[in-house]
């Protein structure tokens, strides 16, 4: 199939059409100008890389009222999730139209990959894994959903004996990553070990939810890419969070960087969720709670970022926009508007393994207009109307109306 993006404004200025054969661009050529039979028009759009979104929760999306979480910490949000969950509240069918809500919106407004974590363990089994297996396979044609197994702690010892044989389970199932929270299991070091191990075992990736906390003791960053490395694991690893090493020194930091950054092991700051969660015992110079981006980059780590929870007891707002978490970046990060979006787009894309898009020939053809004349002003209005498309197809659209009656 051939189609024509006539009329495409990009970020550098020009106005091209840009041609699309199969899945990828074809050619990128100057506007011919005046209408286009059977070209879909963009009327002066802004085209871009399609957004991506690394790091979701979408079994959890969209509880906030039947989870809530009053107390409004992290220990808060997994207690009300936990007692959800536990009340029957949470179910498969519920999972299956919560997360469907959110992939919606998500693709609504520009994403066309996903990386979810989905809780599994002994008390829970793998349910949620069913469920968004399922899920996986109603779009299937619509965006790219990787499922992250969430492995419950304890992980290590004879305690997670369970939590390790749901986690297998799911493996088998057909998960494409594994993850874990090493910084909640009595031993941490244990629990990288393990993941890496079953990991290399099922020849998955691996993103850990990494020291999402502002206490400087709580540490394990440094130890993953210790093991990484020494295990010369094969996979791709993320470390997602990441909070604890915004308060370490800077000397610290930078060591901890270049470990990370010789281990190949990427990092996604989640400023959304962390800025809600953290730093509520810091009434005074209360930090924002985000791993130092520009340290990590300077270094050569590759740095992504999400928004994790959304509209759920970790985090009761959230539009399922990543143009929101470059906001974010621009006014919590100092991120610069370009290097914001190349967070939510390229940066993940090429994070969880997929090819960087690039507005030229041979590029994968995974796009979205926005009604924007620069990617500054597409953040900072965030416009509903856009246009997406996903291997090639255009897969979901936006037109709004809006008037002021005088």
């Amino acid at each position: 199939m051939t189609i024509v993006l006539a009329n495409a404004l990009l970020a550098d200025g020009r106005l091209v059409d840009v041609t699309i054969e199969g899945d990828r661009i074809a050619s990128v050529l100057p506007a011919a100008g005046g209408a286009r039979p059977g070209a879909d028009d963009l009327h002066g759009m802004l085209l871009l890389p399609a957004m991506a979104e690394p790091h979701a929760h979408l079994d959890k999306a969209l509880t906030a009222e039947v989870a809530p979480n009053p107390d409004g910490d992290l220990l808060g949000a997994i207690d009300a999730w936990t007692t959800a969950a536990a009340s029957g509240v949470i179910t498969p069918e519920g999972i299956i139209e919560r997360a469907s809500q959110a992939l919606d919106r998500l693709l609504l407004n520009g994403v066309t990959a996903v990386r979810s974590h989905v809780n599994v363990g002994d008390a829970v089994g793998v349910v949620g894994i069913e469920a968004m297996l399922a899920v996986r396979e109603r779009y299937t044609d619509l965006l790219d959903l990787q499922i992250v197994g969430l492995s419950h702690c304890p992980m290590s010892g004879t305690d997670g004996a369970g939590n390790r044989a749901a986690l297998r389970r799911a493996l088998e199932l057909g998960i494409d990553v594994l993850g874990g929270c090493p910084h909640l299991d009595p031993d941490p070091h244990e629990l990288i070990r393990v993941a890496l191990d079953l990991a290399g075992e099922f020849g998955v990736d691996v993103d850990l939810h990494m020291d999402e906390t502002l206490n400087p003791e709580m540490f394990t960053l440094p130890d993953l890419a210790r093991q990484v490395l020494a295990s010369g694991f094969a996979g791709r690893v993320a470390a997602s969070h990441c909070v604890s090493l915004s308060v370490q020194p800077p000397e610290v930091q930078q060591a901890v960087a270049e470990q990370l950054a010789a281990a190949g092991v990427a990092v996604f700051p989640l400023p959304q969720t962390n800025l809600f969660l953290q730093g509520r015992a810091h009434p005074t110079h209360t930090p924002r709670a985000i791993t130092p981006i520009d340290l990590l980059r300077r270094a050569g780590v590759q740095v992504a970022a999400g928004a994790d929870n959304v509209q759920d007891p970790f985090n009761p707002v959230g539009r399922s926009d990543p143009l929101e978490t470059a906001a974010l970046a621009i006014m919590a990060a100092h991120q610069l508007p370009e290097a914001a979006y190349q967070l939510v787009s390229n940066d993940v894309r090429v994070s969880i393994g997929l090819e960087a898009v690039t507005i030229d020939a041979g590029s994968p053809a995974e796009l979205v207009a926005i009604v924007a004349p620069s990617i500054r002003a597409a953040i900072a209005d965030a416009p509903a109307d856009r246009r997406v498309y996903h291997r090639g197809r255009l897969v979901a659209a936006t037109t709004t109306d809006r008037c002021i009656f005088r």
